[in-house]
């Protein structure tokens, strides 16, 4: 199950695993888990109207302050002016697990900033590509691609088509296997 919609305080939520909201004031504490009445259950085929057993369980992270909303009454000709404010008084919420299932375990920020910042690995070159092809940008294979052999230039389309998706280059490639083709 995939999504799920629930009722909080009277309003309703389309909520996911591991899904922060906010929500108005809720009466628990903060870190206490508490379930919310699910009214649809979705995301694995058709929803289920019914979801007598699916239970979506909630923790609660903190109170909050919604945006200050300004107020102004003004009557003209008679002096009459007043201002008030009004901020909304909130509960972040955070959806641990829909169905029963326990929410998958959230990496740390740290590990996930390192994985982000790492270089990606060139996957490796099949075999039968131009030495070096890898690093051409698509202007250099253009230039180069009238001297490959048939072989080669089969093998870089492969390449390209499975890995770089760089549409100069495919087009490149194609226009050189056309050329090839015409010559013999």
């Amino acid at each position: 199950m995939t999504y799920a919609i629930i009722k909080v305080a009277g309003k309703q939520y389309r909520v996911r695993e591991g899904e922060r909201l906010l929500v108005d004031r809720l009466p628990h504490d903060d870190g206490a888990t508490f379930t919310p009445t699910v009214l649809l259950v979705g995301g694995d085929g058709a929803p289920v109207l019914d979801p007598g057993d699916a239970a979506v369980t909630a923790r609660v992270l903190g109170p909050e302050r919604g945006p200050k909303i300004r107020i102004g009454k003004y009557k003209k000709r008679t002096g009459y002016r007043r201002h008030t404010g009004f901020r909304a008084s909130l509960t972040r919420i955070e959806i641990e697990s829909i169905g029963g299932k326990p929410a998958r375990a959230a990496k740390p920020k740290a590990a996930a900033k390192a994985e982000k910042e790492a270089p990606k690995a060139a996957p490796a070159p099949a075999p039968g590509l131009p030495e070096g092809y890898a690093d051409l940008t698509v202007a250099a294979i253009r230039e180069a691609a009238g001297g490959w052999s048939g072989a080669e230039l089969a093998a870089a389309l492969a390449y390209e088509q499975e890995h770089g998706k760089r549409k100069g280059a495919i087009a490149a490639l194609e226009s050189a296997l056309a050329q090839q083709g015409g010559e013999s």
